[in-house]
């Protein structure tokens, strides 16, 4: 019979867990579930069940239950794509969107290797100046020029990117921009096919008929806590990446229209509490040939390795923090109804409607000032349909980091597929080796049910993870370093 453990003199609560987990019936599987995991912050319990079918047969597969799990649990990775919230999980998005992007660049993943031989940019787009910033400029021979402040900055200093003076900021603007940015990226993308039209003379139905717009779009903060754009643009026959475009589809014409869009791209926000506002690009735009090959030049892996970088930063790059201040049982509202229908002050946030006093954030005064902003702005009903409550903790920005055409390339769904099928490729390997019989997996049926528990590990996991972290820390340092194959 189990004798229960007296573990009263164990302090640490990670190592009394441990111990515990150490015990239990099957404390491999517990370390081959963490290991599974590469090291994720935040794994997904689940509570449930599945099971295979051979639809011909009706013979059972394969079937696995949570319960017979050591914790009676499965954990599953978050997934997160952010790299401030789970490191592990974030390289793989990063890994999947440097695939994504370099197969609409050079081919491959169901693309066409004739791609690389269409026009294609790299065009970044910038927000518009609301306000001089301490900034650090350079020459042309690389040396730093004086800010506006007349100080020389270094590059670490707290002070690039904030207001030479705060009080006529217009931080509204600022935050309007960020919280529109996505919409006037969806102009931007309209008005360069009509720009394009008018620069070769034709309608846009002629176009459309023989040519196809792709994209790939990443959003990246800058230190002033505004979002710009970083996009590969290619010219593609009407038929997609399988086809090619006409000899009048340029670079140069790409670069000619992309200038045009900048310029007549925009949007109006009106308000009686702030006035008018006219979002629209930034002067600053860049509009950059990618080549296949080449030494130093912009090529399809280097363009695919920075937008990869990109895509896994958030706005902790401005400087504010990575979650959001709405309080979730008011929305926001500081109230909330009771059941006689009358409103009463919510509890959680004592009715300042904030999971967390934004005065009380360990943020910059600019940071502080741009979500204060949007916070402001989230109370007037004009602006209710952009829920800056929700995103005032991205200074206002509410669009996706990353998109794309539908044309461009794979997905990120299809990648995952293909690293599933893999998963079950190996698997059907080792069930080969074992003398177990193979099945059709065209005749397989599989049903499940699956609840969420909670997201985490247990305290004894957490060492756990904790060891799996630094073993593939000192594997990819040994990789570096030329002591492992790469």
């Amino acid at each position: 019979m189990h004798r229960p453990l007296d573990l009263r003199h164990v302090v640490s609560p990670g190592l009394r867990d441990l111990i515990e987990l150490a015990n239990t019936h099957n404390f491999d599987r517990v370390t081959e579930q963490v290991r599974n995991l590469r090291g994720c912050t935040g794994p997904i319990n689940l509570h449930g069940w599945t099971v295979t079918t051979d639809s011909t047969t009706k013979e059972v597969v394969r079937s696995y239950r949570s319960e017979d799990e050591p914790s009676g649990r499965l954990l599953t990775t978050c997934g997160n794509r952010r790299a401030s919230r789970c490191p592990a999980c974030s390289r793989v998005y990063a890994a999947d969107t440097y695939h994504l992007i370099k197969a609409g660049l050079s081919g491959g993943k169901n693309v066409a290797e004739t791609v690389r031989d269409h026009p294609r940019a790299f065009v970044t787009l910038t927000a518009p100046s609301f306000g001089p910033v301490h900034n650090r400029k350079t020459d042309s021979a690389g040396k730093t020029r004086p800010c506006g402040c007349g100080a020389q900055h270094a590059e670490d200093d707290q002070a690039l990117g904030t207001p030479l003076d705060p009080g006529t900021y217009d931080y509204s603007g600022a935050v309007l921009w960020n919280a529109q940015a996505g919409q006037l990226w969806a102009r931007f993308t309209t008005y360069l096919r009509r720009a394009l039209a008018e620069h070769l003379g034709m309608t846009q139905k002629v176009l459309n008929a023989a040519l196809r717009v792709s994209f790939a779009k990443v959003a990246e903060y800058q230190k002033r806590g505004l979002v710009h754009f970083h996009a590969v643009i290619r010219f593609d026959g009407p038929d997609g990446h399988t086809t090619t475009p006409p000899p009048w589809a340029t670079f140069d014409a790409l670069q000619v229209a992309v200038g045009m869009a900048v310029e007549r791209a925009r949007l109006t926000v009106a308000s009686d509490a702030i006035g008018e506002r006219v979002i629209k690009w930034g002067d600053r735009f860049k509009v950059d040939r990618i080549s296949a090959l080449g030494d130093g030049e912009l090529t399809d892996a280097k363009v695919a390795g920075y937008v990869a970088k990109y895509a896994t930063k958030n706005a902790e790059g401005a400087g504010t923090v990575d979650r959001t201040l709405m309080c979730r049982p008011c929305q926001g509202r500081g109230y909330v109804r009771g059941p006689d229908g009358f409103r009463d002050l919510c509890d959680d946030c004592e009715g300042i409607g904030q999971a967390e006093p934004i005065k009380a954030l360990p943020v910059q005064r600019h940071v502080r000032q741009m979500i204060r902003t949007a916070w402001d702005l989230g109370n007037l009903p004009e602006f209710a349909d952009l829920k800056l409550w929700k995103w005032a903790h991205m200074l206002g920005f509410r669009g996706h980091f990353s998109s794309k055409s539908r044309a461009y390339s794979t997905t990120l769904g299809a990648l995952r597929d293909v690293r599933r099928a893999w998963r079950l490729a190996q698997a059907a390997a080792a069930r080969a080796r074992a003398g177990l019989p193979t099945t059709d997996e065209t005749t397989l049926v599989t049903t499940s049910s699956w609840t969420y528990l909670s997201s985490g590990y247990r305290p004894g996991e957490e060492l756990l993870a904790a060891q799996v972290r630094q073993d593939i820390a000192h594997t990819q340092r040994l990789k570096q370093e030329g002591l492992l194959p790469a």
